[in-house]
């Protein structure tokens, strides 16, 4: 029951009755399984994204609206599809241009209401309908970053001589240069989080290792309004540095901090003057932090349920709610949506485990992740696993009467979750993403000015 042939199997049995015509079963690869969750999660972005405007949904089933980050997700998502074969280049690039063309053409203001954004940037989430702000949700500037990670994705992967592939580098570089970096650094040279019309910058800037690593290279590299080479270097003393769980790293509890940017860049070789002086570089820092996450697991100190080898895995997730329940005579605290982690800095465990903490790190460590997403799939079966891949998270602590008398399994599948799933199953196997942005010059140019040096960048 443990072979390929299994997984390939329940591939099949979830996959009938339910593909169109159009979207037949990918190709083989050297994974049954992987390939399975792959093609699910896939499916999220493009079966779920509104085709007549791209943007695509927090969530689902559960209605929702459009997260700017989750559209840059499905972006880089399409590349793989067509690679993959689950679409053609052309269903791809058509999609691409009317996603590109909406965020070209979306209201830019300074009003409250009827704006999609202001000054480049995009609201953290829009209506998918109209696309404008969703009530009084803040202009993004790491959500812009990943919508704009994709953005930059489809540009360096659509570069054939012809007017649609054409049309999607021109979008790119209209959409990038109008992003006004300076604008957002209210105390520099640091960048800001956000901003809202109503009470101006949000308090508190991009500081301590996590995902904004991306943000501040494509802030470096922007041709009209980049920011100052200073800003890296601020940025880099701000990080934790120490050891957690026996593993010496840049620290930040959840594992999407560890994800995000090395789903577009390869850090693997290259180093800045920070890495530079602790000897190694970011993809062993994340590796070291995927070992230190499932380290704190199965030290378990909070004896929460479930934690095992292989049942693992603490990043920001949907949970059971915010409520305090007694539990076997114990009470017990539970959260909703919340970064959960575990590092120097903070631990922020409930006993919920999500699929995409194993998924997304991939690439850094296969030998303990893959087992992971094995292992749960095998125990919990349709319980956590969907049409759309993992569902998001699960809690096998909170048994609560008939209802709950397994655990907690959440309803929705996250676009920003099954995000890096999708695309560091690839990079595990292809490299794909990296290689595309390795020939990306604004990529390139970030890196270089945050002063990166060795590996793939010196050639």
């Amino acid at each position: 029951m443990k072979s390929s042939t299994f997984y390939l199997l329940s591939f099949i049995l979830l996959s009938a009755c339910t593909l169109s015509p159009a979207q037949q079963d990918p190709p083989a690869a050297r994974d049954a399984f992987l390939d399975m969750v792959q093609y699910r999660s896939f499916l999220y972005f493009w079966e779920l994204s509104n085709p007549d405007n791209g943007l695509t949904p927090d969530r689902a089933p559960t209605p929702s609206f459009c997260s700017i980050a989750a559209v840059g997700f499905a972006l880089s998502s399409y590349v793989v599809g067509v690679e993959r074969g689950y679409i053609t280049r052309d269903e791809a690039r058509e999609r691409v241009v009317a996603t590109l063309q909406f965020f070209l053409h979306a209201p830019q203001g300074i009003e409250a209401t009827r704006c999609s954004g202001y000054r480049g940037f995009f609201y953290h989430f829009l209506d998918l309908q109209t696309g404008l702000r969703y009530e009084n949700v803040e202009l993004s500037t790491i959500d812009t970053t990943l919508l704009l990670a994709g953005i930059l994705t489809c540009q360096s992967y659509f570069d054939r001589d012809n007017s649609g592939e054409k049309e999607i580098r021109e979008l790119a570089d209209i959409i990038y240069r109008r992003m006004d970096w300076r604008w957002f650094q209210a105390r520099q040279p640091l960048v800001c989080m956000g901003w809202h019309p109503e009470s101006g910058f949000i308090p508190f800037d991009w500081q301590g290792y996590n995902e904004a690593m991306l943000l501040y290279i494509l802030a470096l590299a922007s041709p009209t309004f980049p920011v100052a080479q200073e800003a890296w270097q601020e940025w880099t003393r701000t990080y934790l540095w120490g050891t957690f769980c026996g593993e010496t790293h840049a620290n930040f509890s959840p594992l999407f901090g560890h994800q995000y940017s090395h789903i577009w860049i390869n850090f693997r070789g290259i180093q800045d003057s920070y890495m530079r002086e602790k000897g190694g570089d970011y993809f062993d820092n994340s590796r070291r932090a995927v070992y230190a996450n499932r380290a704190y697991c199965l030290k378990n100190p909070g004896h929460w349920q479930g934690y095992g080898e292989h049942v693992w895995g603490l990043t920001a997730c949907d949970g059971p709610g915010d409520c305090e329940v007694e539990i076997n005579g114990e009470k017990r605290t539970f959260h909703g949506y919340w970064a959960r982690g575990a590092s120097l800095g903070e631990i922020c465990d409930d006993g919920t485990i999500a699929p995409t903490a194993a998924g997304g790190a991939i690439p850094f460590a296969p030998e303990i992740c893959i087992p992971a997403l094995k292992e749960m799939y095998r125990s919990y079966g349709t319980r956590l696993f969907g049409r759309y891949g993992f569902y998001d998270a699960f809690n096998p602590t909170y048994r609560l009467g008939k209802q709950n008398k397994d655990g907690w399994f959440a309803s929705d599948h996250l676009g920003i979750d099954n995000g890096p799933i999708v695309l560091m199953i690839e990079n595990h196997y292809t490299g794909l993403i990296w290689q595309l942005m390795q020939k990306n010059p604004y990529i390139i140019a970030g890196l270089k000015k945050a002063g990166f040096h060795g590996g793939w960048l010196n050639k």
